[in-house]
């Protein structure tokens, strides 16, 4: 667990220059986003419902964040499911259990919706990041597929 000065709350608004610092330690490689396109994609998750941004905070700095996404399904008997994406820590903060305490956290919201799974899909093939996720309670049994946009297009 996290020392006590950490806590998780909801992004808001003036967050999003840090999450955009923060998303650079999950994909350094990324393009510098626009400016008034960040903001406009911004606003739109968090008007997006059934979508949560969350933050961990340590002390006043974001140090890490976990997208949930609560999906409509009319299998299950109706109950929803919900996507975990954008898992990541800033690296100055790792291994203080900030993630495993942001992931448990959305487990815990999807659960009051309602949900019956949560699914998180991972690109790493680290060892080490399987067996967090592993120790976060996630299980391994499933193939996922994915297709990406082509370059083309």
């Amino acid at each position: 667990m996290p020392a006590g000065d950490f806590a998780i709350r909801p992004a808001m608004e003036n967050d999003l220059q840090l999450l955009l610092a923060l998303y650079r330690h999950l994909h350094p490689d990324d393009p510098e986003m626009d400016p008034n396109l960040s903001i406009e994609q911004f606003a739109e998750m968090l008007a997006h419902p059934g979508m949560t941004v969350f933050v961990g905070l340590s002390g006043e700095m974001i140090s890490s964040t976990v997208t949930l996404i609560v999906i409509p399904n009319l299998t299950r008997g109706g109950k929803p499911y919900a996507l975990i994406e954008n898992v990541v820590t800033d690296a100055r903060f790792r291994k203080r259990g900030h993630a495993g305490a942001l992931i448990r956290h959305a487990f815990e919201y999807a659960w009051q919706a309602g949900c019956y799974k949560v699914m998180l899909l991972t690109g790493s093939q680290d060892p080490a990041t399987l067996k967090f996720y592993e120790g976060c309670g996630l299980v391994q049994d499933k193939t996922g597929f994915q297709i990406r946009r082509p370059a083309c297009i």
